[in-house]
Formats: structure tokens, sequence, C-alpha cells
């Protein structure tokens, strides 16, 4: 019977349409479980797994570590190639497109067919790809692999299908680019040269064909050695042996003269009259010293040959300073007549490329512009004006000006946010740009239909915020925000706090923001939040500043003393002053910063300061140093404008400010929340020794509900470090200790010394625990924890920090260590807190997906970085085995977890950090008759907790009266860290959280207007009068999600989201007009959920290996959408919706536009007889099979391509495949015979044209003579 009631169970929670029924919550994993509840609520859900789909929409910002650039002077389009493989194409607005080889080698050289939509690319893989861009979305169509032989430099004349390859042994090969096979005609490097030449020339570092003759190929090697070779006769027309070696060539457009760049900075001008000795030699940057002698020079890696009809021809190149001043920033130099400019890059030159009106090399260049491609950056220099300003940037390439720390994506919003933001930002843009019109331009967009407004938020390492219009998968950005500007710029000090002064004091860590109510939030790295309001006016502001002591610290297990002191606890509700603890000072501490007290991290300015339209701050909160240790960093916030409230918490407790009274209303330890209603029971301690009560501290209202704090090890941003990957610590070497914490085995190993509670708790609830590395106390010993994670959490720094464990370091034993003992100190000699510069965006730690021993990847480490609290769990499988890992092995497998025992180290741990925060309209008790503003908390160890507060309605009142705010006691559990709420009504619509409506504060007063506030409350009650009273609530953690029926808090579905990994990310999102649960999981899964019933929908393995860098900033919103930092410098958006999906053909631009090619100019009769007009040959009859035979199989092989059209992937096995592939053939043969028809008209016309005249001179001439002509 029990059975059957199951699998009618199972029948119920798979139907779209969900009945809550009536009591039980328990699943097994990946099995949602439906329960009784006190009433039927019939909410039919519309979501099927047909309505998901996951795939990439667009990427955004500049190209990681950029390799290779490449430009179609027809077409108007450029293309970027980068390390990891990744080639990004750009063109006018909206066309902006990304595409990866799958081999990930990175890009060496790109060649455009200039005006024939397509791409040629060649890898440091020895592979040669074509891309067919004539699609929205690229695809490969062939491959060609080197097996014996290593690509160094390619080259495609312009209207040919033959593309010469060199290589590193010195050869040239030809490949014809319609095939992708290679031909028979090899130019080998032995008859290149002269059979008396005893070296090896090295490889090709140049292939161009002469501009005067197309059957002449110009080689050039990185020794020195330059060939002329005629490919007719195939042999040599000349060949030049300079003793430097050669980085470039450029021909003159008559193809007399080519220009060499040399490695000793020095140019060289060849006639081909002469080619015995160079005709001119120049060291353009090279000085003459006093001894009569060059000095020496930097490389000139490339240089550029163009000629101008109305003036003298313009030599542009990159390098070739001179070295005599030390740190001087990479140039490019335009040399035009005898005006030489320098033009000063911010970053190294990988590439440049002149930009010309013709694509014709034996025509007049004219060039106009000048692409520059840096290392982080992209920028593109006017030729047509005297002084070479820059053109203004469309693209976002500056994502990056400072590290990303934080971002935040907002779908649907308000519609009119977007021009008011964009005015604002308008007014603060940079000056100095060219007046003309970017020239990049090619390809076509258009709006499309599905589009509506959305906006990217994305924090800064320099403190800097940045708003982006992301609407209609572009992105630009509106506004730029520095909370820099509310602080004094810190002062130089000694110690610590010229350690904190050096680095990125105000780093973000997080944003609030509701577009409703326009009001902003940031939280910074120095435990800092800062509260701004919009406003459109300036004003003359003073900056207010609340400081609030958040720094609670549990008691150690320790043998109670008749000298001690009793707990110091404040009971929940009570108003007595907290006592303030004196701390023992260490030996090691004994510096002015260790007796630092009650004072913040950094200074607000105290002056009253002018703020320009826009946001204007309005509240800054900071956190206080205790007994000379910072902070703990803030890891979770909400701000609710209707209530004038502020919520925020970290890992010592929780602190709720009114924002518009300027007043702490609550400061609490996360123990001291729950009261008598602790789920965890923990242990009783006694206070530590020599500690004495003293009254002399106290803080108003609630906020004296603290206890004492432990020193922490502040860890932030310290692996978001500068935009170069694997990047070594060093910390591991620095902070060895030999000795290890001891702690009784037998109080983790035997459950019979556990109190019943906790026993209980261990063999029912398996909810992973978390546990602060600060506990972890040794003589002298200094710990750094790198957020870079080169070591497991269990294991920092060599030793091993379970509680179980056995000495790992040395052999020496634990000491286990008094409260008068030294101090921990936070980190190794010279390691400061957070490193210089650094991002979200640059860690490439990957997480293992596969063995189930280390599945949970590292929750605790990726806790730690999200949240910036040192923290490490212990699983709910639990063994005795000890481990003892080398630091190697640590560095290896960064996220490998340890098996430690257990729930019984709860005992000696009272930290809980707040990991989640959500205001709104809920049933604080379950005798509760009406919703009330309520606080949701969410706790490190699953725990969440209801807290009621009751505030004055009428706005007088709420501006004199004090809000309240009681505890209730009320608790649910989860399995781990809680992430995310969510509530919705009976009818399965989301609950908004209510808003003010915004209103100017700095607009000039209207008497007949008065400015009152306008509140928008989403009651629970307000749209479900038929269902009753009441709403649902989603909780969602780390392994769990739970659906509870409020008042009752009853469950009514729960679901096991992952056993093997755990979420980093989840969010309660709209799509197609209803409502799912979407998570991101460390192992790389993407997963959604339907609500209320929490059915699977969607899981898709979607990065097999994830780093910290996509953990930090990965998030989603409505409409099926999210976002990740993919690399240090780009934002990959994708999208879950299956509607998306099908209607994102529609969004993105076209690259190829229909265009004819500009005809080749008529060079006149004098100069094509005296031998000016360039030959012409036929490759095909000299490179041909017939004429040249075949290559060698051995030599490379063919691959075929995957993408002939766009979804070919998807369609490519069974007859919707070979239907695709027959209309992609029908649809070029029909393209083929569209050309063909237009040319025989054409050739008709002409034969009748000629017909006509013929005719017409038969006529003249039938009757004269033979004399008369």
């Amino acid at each position: 019977m029990k059975k059957f009631r199951k699998v009618l169970d199972g029948l119920t929670t798979s139907s779209p349409g969900v009945t809550l029924g009536s009591p039980s919550c328990g699943s097994a994993a990946g099995t949602p479980t439906a329960v009784p509840t006190p009433k039927d609520i019939d909410i039919q859900e519309t979501l099927l797994s047909e309505n998901f789909q996951l795939c990439k929409t667009v990427r955004h910002g500049f190209p990681y570590q950029p390799t290779a650039l490449a430009f179609d002077p027809v077409q108007k389009i450029l293309a970027i190639g980068s390390r990891s493989g990744g080639v990004r194409i750009l063109g006018g607005p909206g066309v902006d497109c990304y595409c990866q080889h799958e081999s990930g080698a990175a890009v060496l050289q790109l060649q455009f067919l200039i005006n024939e939509g397509a791409l040629v690319t060649a890898c440091a893989d020895d592979t040669l790809h074509l891309w067919n861009l004539r699609q929205r979305r690229p695809a490969v169509l062939h491959s060609l692999k080197f097996n014996r032989e290593r690509i160094t430099f390619c080259h495609l004349p312009f209207q040919s299908k033959w593309l010469y390859v060199g290589t590193e042994r010195g050869n040239t090969h030809i490949v014809n680019i319609e095939s992708f096979i290679l031909s028979g005609y090899v130019i080998m490097w032995n008859k290149a040269i002269e059979l008396s030449t005893k070296t090896h020339p090295g490889p090709v570092v140049h292939l161009s064909d002469s501009p005067k003759d197309e059957g002449k190929l110009l080689i050039g090697f990185e020794s020195g050695t330059i060939v002329q070779w005629d490919l007719r006769v195939k042999k040599a027309d000349f060949r030049i042996y300079y003793d430097e070696a050669i980085h470039s060539v450029s021909w003159h457009h008559e193809g007399k003269q080519f220009m060499c760049s040399h490695s000793d900075g020095s140019l060289t001008l060849w006639n081909l009259r002469n080619t015995s000795k160079p005709f001119q030699v120049t060291f353009p940057h090279g000085k003459i010293q006093k001894d009569g002698r060059k000095e020496s020079c930097k490389p000139i890696l490339k240089v550029e040959y163009k000629t101008l009809r109305s003036s003298e021809p313009f030599v542009i190149f990159s390098g070739g300073l001179s070295y005599d001043k030390a740190g001087r920033r990479p140039t490019l130099t335009i040399m035009h007549g005898k005006a030489i400019t320098v033009l000063e890059m911010d970053y190294p030159i990988v590439e440049f490329m002149v930009l010309c009106e013709t694509p014709y090399i034996n025509e007049v260049q004219e060039p106009y512009a000048v692409v520059v491609l840096l290392e982080k950056d992209l920028i593109v220099v006017d030729l047509t004006q005297s002084n070479f300003p820059v053109f203004e940037n469309p693209y976002p390439m500056d994502v990056h000006e400072s590290p990303v720390t934080c971002t935040a994506y907002f779908a649907d919003c308000p519609p009119d946010i977007i021009p008011i933001l964009y005015s604002i930002g308008a007014k603060h843009k940079k000056t100095g740009y060219s007046q003309k019109e970017w020239p990049i331009t090619g390809g076509t967009w258009t709006l499309g239909s599905h589009t509506y407004p959305e906006i990217i938020i994305t924090g800064h390492a320099d403190g800097s915020v940045k708003f982006w219009d992301a609407s209609a998968i572009t992105l630009q950005m509106l506004y730029k925000l520095k909370t820099s500007k509310v602080f004094e710029k810190p002062k130089l000090g000694e110690g610590r706090a010229a350690e904190l002064v050096e680095e990125d004091p105000f780093a973000v860590q997080m944003v609030s923001w509701c577009p409703q109510s326009r009001i902003f939030c940031v939280v910074g790295i120095s435990a800092h939040i800062i509260l701004y309001r919009f406003s459109k006016n300036d004003a003359n502001t003073q900056i207010v500043s609340l400081e609030v002591r958040l720094q609670c610290e549990p008691e150690e297990i320790i043998t109670p003393s008749e000298h001690e002191n009793n707990p110091c606890f404040s009971e929940p509700g009570s108003h007595s002053p907290q006592p303030h603890h004196q701390y023992p000072v260490s030996p090691g501490s004994r510096t002015p910063e260790s007796a630092k007290d009650s004072v913040p991290c950094l200074k607000v300015k105290e002056r009253v300061v002018r703020v320009p339209p826009g946001y204007q701050s309005d509240l800054v909160i900071q956190l206080l140093w205790v007994d000379g240790e910072p902070p703990q960093q803030i890891t979770s916030l909400d701000i609710n404008s209707a209530y004038g409230l502020l919520a925020f918490g970290n890992c010592n407790g929780l602190a709720v400010v009114d924002y518009l009274q300027k007043a702490v209303l609550l400061c609490m330890s996360t123990l001291d929340l729950y009261g008598a209603t602790d789920p965890y029971q923990r242990l009783t301690r006694s206070p530590r020794r020599n500690r004495q009560s003293t009254s002399d501290f106290c803080m108003r209202g609630l906020s004296n509900f603290y206890s004492d704090s432990k020193k922490r090890i502040r860890t932030s941003y310290q692996s978001l470090t500068e935009l170069t990957d694997n990047q070594q610590s060093v910390d591991m070497e620095r902070s060895k200790s030999p000795t290890s914490v001891h702690y009784p085995t037998a109080l983790h190993n035997d459950p019979r010394v556990l109190p019943e509670p906790v026993a209980s708790l261990r063999a029912s609830h398996c909810s992973p625990v978390f546990y602060l590395l600060d506990n972890v106390k040794g003589p002298g010993r200094k710990l750094s924890l790198p957020t870079d994670l080169k070591t497991d959490l269990d294991h920092v720094n060599g030793h091993c920090t379970s509680p179980i464990s056995q000495s790992c370091s040395a052999g020496k034993p634990r000491i286990p260590m008094g409260p008068e003992g030294p101090r921990l100190s936070r980190r190794g000699p010279g390691r400061p807190p957070f490193r210089k510069a650094q991002s979200a965006a640059c860690m490439e730690i990957s997480l293992p997906v596969s063995h189930t021993e280390v599945g949970h990847a590292s929750r605790r480490a990726m806790l730690q970085q999200f949240h910036g609290v040192t923290m490490y769990s212990h699983d709910e499988h639990h063994t005795t085995t000890s481990y003892c890992w080398s630091e190697r092995e640590s560095r290896e497998n960064s996220f490998s977890r340890s098996r430690s025992s257990s729930v019984s180290s709860i005992d000696r741990d009272t930290k809980e950090a707040i990991t989640t925060l959500q205001f709104g309209e809920s049933y604080g008790r379950k005798s509760d008759a009406l919703p009330t503003p309520c606080l949701w908390v969410g706790t490190s160890l699953g725990v969440v907790q209801l807290i009621p507060m009751s505030i004055p309605t009428d706005q007088e009142e709420r501006m004199e009266e004090p809000v309240t705010i009681g505890p209730s006691g009320a608790v649910q559990m989860l399995k781990g860290s809680v992430l995310r709420f969510g509530f919705m009504d009976y009818m399965g619509t989301v609950i908004q959280s209510p808003y003010e409506v915004w209103r100017d504060l700095n607009a000039p007063e209207d008497p007949d207007r008065p400015r009152r506030r306008k509140l928008v409350n989403f009651s629970p009650s307000s749209s479900q009068d038929a269902c009753g009273e009441g709403h649902l609530a989603v909780v969602c953690s780390e392994r769990q999600a739970k659906v509870f029926l409020m008042p009752s808090q009853s469950c009514l579905f729960v679901h096991n989201i992952t056993e093997s990994s755990f979420v980093l990310r989840a969010d309660v999102v709209s799509v197609c007009n209803s409502v799912c649960l979407a998570c991101f999981c460390a192992n790389g899964h993407v997963m959604t959920l339907s609500l209320p019933s929490l059915r699977p929908l969607m899981d898709v393995n979607y990065l097999p290996l994830t780093d910290m860098r996509i953990a930090r900033t990965f998030c989603f919103t409505n409409g099926g959408q999210a976002l990740y930092l993919s690399s240090p410098t780009e934002i990959q958006r994708i999208t879950y919706s299956q509607e998306m999906c099908d209607n994102l053909q529609e969004m993105l631009g076209e690259l190829f536009t229909p265009i004819e090619t500009p005809e080749a100019q008529n060079r006149g009769f004098l100069k094509g007889f005296f031998g000016g007009n360039a030959q012409t040959f036929d490759r095909e009859e000299l490179f041909g099979e017939a004429a040249a035979g075949k290559a060698s199989r051995s030599l490379a092989q063919h691959i075929p391509g995957q993408g002939g059209m766009e979804g070919m992937k998807v369609a490519a096995g069974g007859v919707v495949g070979e239907l695709a592939r027959a209309r992609i053939a029908l649809d070029e043969r029909g393209q083929r015979l569209g050309e063909l028809e237009d040319r025989t008209a054409l050739m008709m016309t002409s034969a009748e044209t000629f017909s006509k005249h013929a005719h017409e001179l038969m006529l003249k001439c039938k009757d004269k003579k033979w004399y008369q002509f």
C-alpha cells in the first residue's frame, strides 16, 4: 500500500498542474515530493521542458589576450584573434560576433577573403580553418592540419583562390581556398636560396606578391634573407642577404621598391634596380652618440609603407625606440615627409593595420586610419588630420578599465531609467576625439521585435561602478559612478595600515539596486556600505556617516575558573549595554595598529561637498576595527525603499539600519538572533580568562546585541589578481609553520560525548556545517589565505586544520593554546590583505566534476570567495580518515574536500555567517493573521529565520517614531548555505518587494505639490482574495530547494538539487509568462525547477570546468537570461529560454552585405605600354593538379567543416540534416546561377553592341574601293 501511495505522489508531482495536498517533507536526491497542506491550492504550472534551451547569445568587452588582426576593406569589418582560440568579428552598431575554435589553440594570423564573406584563420596547432561569414553565426567550412611543418606566415592575394603558407622550415606551400587541398607546387627553402649558402635562412616571416607582377612572390626569411621567386619559371629573380633579422616587409604600390623593418631598430628601403645594397637605411629613433656611434634601439616589429596622391607617403611602424630610457611606453610612430609623430600607448602593441581606400595593392593606397590592437585596448587613429586624433570607440572595450569585481543584471527595467542615466552620463564624456565617423561600419543589424530595457551593472577594483545599457543584445555605457569620492584619500602610514593604503581599499564587493525607487547601494572591500539616491539636480551636501561595531566572538572550550566572569551575552529584546572585553595583546602584535579600536578602515569626507546630477551619496555605513583587527567583510545586503531600511550581515552577525532616520536599529550576533531556539544546541562556553567586563562602551538601542570578536583572516579579493593568469602564490612558502592545532580527538570521534540533540542532529540532518578558520590557533603561526585558492582550506599553507587530523608538518605535536597565548596573525610576512588591481576576473581555478569524493568541489572555498569569509565545512558523510597533503598536492587540487568528522565540531564554533537577506511582506509568526514587514535571514548553516518589524505608516511618524524589530525565533532548516528567497501568492505569481516611487529630493520646492512618499506595496493578500490569506516562500540553499506555506510554515515541497556538487547562484526568475527557480552549480550545470512543485525542467552541463571568476560573477535575470565574466575582459551573455533561442537569429547582426567589388583604376595607355601595369597570370595553370600534381598526403590532412549553415550541428544526424545540407547547396547554387545570369546578360549586351557597331562599320565601308581606305 505504501508503494502504491508513493507512485501516486510521483504522478501528482510530475503533472504540470499542481494541487498542494497534506504533510511530510522528504525527498530523495533529485525527486520532489508533494505533501499534504492545510488547504487545497490549485496552481496551474505552464512551464515544460520544451520551454528551455541553453545557448550563448553574445559576448561583450575586449577580446582577452589578443594575438592577430585583419580587416576587409570592402566589407569594412574587423576580425581579432585571441590566445584562447577565439575570433571576434566587429562591424557597425550591433554587428558583433564571437567564434571559437574547438581546439582552443591560439590564433596566429587572420586573412579575409576580401568581399567574399569568408575568413581564413591560422592557429598554433598548425591548422588552417576557413570560416563562412555569410551566416549570422559563422561556422568552419574546411580545415587543413599540417602534420610535419609548423605554420609561421600566410598570405592571400586579392581576388585569388590560392593561399601562400610559409613554415618554420622555410618552405612555402600553396593551398586551394575552395577545396582546401594542398597543391603539389612547393617552394623549398634550399631552392630559394643559393647553393653556396651554408646556413638555414630560418622560418618564413613574410610573403607577398609583387604589385607589378602577380607571378613574382617575395619571400622574407627571419635571418635577413629576402628572395623574389618567379612562380612561372620556378627560380629566384634576386636574393638579398642582410645582416639584421627581418620582422616585416611592405611594398610601394608601384612595385619598384619595398621597405623592411629589422631587429636593430632600422628601416631599409630596397630598389629592385639594385638589390646588392639597400637604397636607404634609417634609424628613426637612433641618435648619434658622442663617440659617433648610433645608440642601440629596440626592434621595429612591423612597418607599413603607404602612398598618397596629394602628398608624401606615410611610413608607420611600431617599436624602434632606443634602450637608453627604461620604462618608456610602447609607441606607434607615424612618419609623413619630414614630420615624425610618436604616439604613446597605454599597453604593448600586439598588431596594427593601416586602412586604405582601395583593396588593390598596385594602386595609390590613400590611407585614412590606423587600427592599433593593444594588449588591453583597441584604438583607431585618424590619419586625415595633422594632429592624428583617435576615433571614439563605439564598442564596449573598456569593461576592464579597472578589474571587474562584481556584476548585476536587470531585465525589464522601467523604460525611463535608461534615457535618464544616458543623459546624465553623456555630460561627463571625454572630448578630443576625431570628428569623423567610426570607419569600421560593415554588416547590418536591426533592432528586432523581442527587445526590452536591460541594464548590467559592473563593480570595479578602483571603487567605480558602471551602468550599461544591455538592451537588444548590445552593450553601451550609460553612467559611471566613483564611490571613492565619498572618502578622504588614504594617507601613508606604518605597518599594516600602510599595507591597506597601498592596495585597493575602495574595491566594490557587491551592489544592490532598486530600479523603481532608483536607490543604489554599494558594499566595499573595507567593510563599508554607501547608499546613493538619484537626483537630476546638483547639490551641496554633507555626507552622513554611521559606524557599526559588528564584531562577535564565540568563546573557546576551556576549563572554567573561579576567577572568570560570567558570560555576557545579551538576551534578545533587552536593551542593556553590551560590555566591552579587553583583549590580551600578543607579543607578535605590539604595534600601533594592534591597539587600533573603534575606528573605521576609511575616513569619510567631513566637509560639505558639491555633487553633480546623478547618484549622490546619502549615507555611509562603516564597520569598526576591534582590538587591532579589521572588521569582517560584509557577506549579504538588502535594501527596501518602502520600509526605509537597510540590512546587512557578515560572519559575526546582523545589523539593520534606518536610512531615513540615520540610525542603527539592530546589531546582533547570529547566535543571539536565535535566543532559546538555537537549532544546533551549541554547548555552553566559559568565558575567556583574564577578561575584565567593562561598561565604558555602549551602543544605543538594540545595537548592543553582539558578542566578543575573534581575530580573523582577511581574505576578500586577494586573488582578484591582475589581468594575467596562472600567477603562482608565494604565501605557501612564506607562512610555513611546524605546528598545527590540536583538538581532543575523542570529542570529535566519539558520539557518546555529544549532547543528545547534537547526536540526533548528526544522525538525521545532513546539512553540511561551516566553520571559521579563525578558530585555528598556533604559536607564532602566520596564516595567509590567498583567494586564488592554491591550497585547500582544510590544509592552509601546508597545515592540516581539520579537527581530527594528525600533525602534518615536521611531525611535531600540536599544542593547545590558551587565550593568553600568541594570537593568530592574519597573514604571512609582507603579505597585504588584498592585492592591487584585482578582479573577480582573473581566477582560473578549475573545479573537479567527476569524482564523488571531491564532488562537493569545496563549497567552503567558494563561499569564502563569495562572502569574504574564511570558512570551511564538513561533509555529511563522516569518516575518521586524517589527511596530510603536501604543498604541491594542495596547489594542484585546490578544490578537493577533506572528509572530517563532523557535526560535533559545532560545539566549538558559534560563528555563523549571514549569507542572504530579503525584506518583504510576510508572516513573522504562525499565529499572525495579516502580513507585516519582515526580514528573512539565511545563514551559512542552512538556517532560515524571520524577523518581523513594526514600521509607522504615516510619513511624519515614520521620520520621528522608531521602527521596532523583534526576532521571533521562527526557524527552518536546509542543507548547505542559504542562497536565495522568493515569494509567491496562491495563484503562482511572484510577490515583488514593496518599494517607494522615485522622487527627486533636490528638486525645487513646489508649494502646490508637496513632496510626499508614494509607496507601492505588493501584499500577499492583494491579488488572492478568493484564496484567503497567506503566501508561498521559496528558499534555495547550496543543496536543497524548499517551498513553505505561510503563515503555517509547513514545508510543501522539497528537492535535493545536487549531491555531488553545490549551488553557486540561484534566483527566482520569470520565463515565458511564468516563474521558475534557476540554479548554477559548481560543476558547471545550469538547472531550472518549476515553482512551486520544484519539478526539474532543465539540467545542462554548460561548463564542464568552472573557476572562481565565473562563480563570482554569474547572475540570472528575468526573461531567461544570465551572464558571467568569461575572461578578465569579457562578459558572456547566455539564455536558457527556448523562445529567445528561436528568435536569436533575428536579433543577431549580418556580417556579410552584398557589395560590388570596386573596379581597378585605368592606368592609361602609356603606363601600360611602358610596363607600368601589373601583369596577370593564371594561378590555376601553375598550381592546379594538372600542372603541379598532388601534394604528399602525410604533409597535411583535410578535415571537413561541421558548419555549412546555422544550426547544422543540431540537425547533422538525420533527415533534417540532409535537408539542411541540400538547402545550403541549393542556396549556393542559386546564388552562383544568379551571378552567372548577370554575367551572361552583360555579355549579351556587349555582344549586341559590338554587332551593331560592326554592322554600321560594314555599311559605311560597303561601297568604298580599296584605295579609299
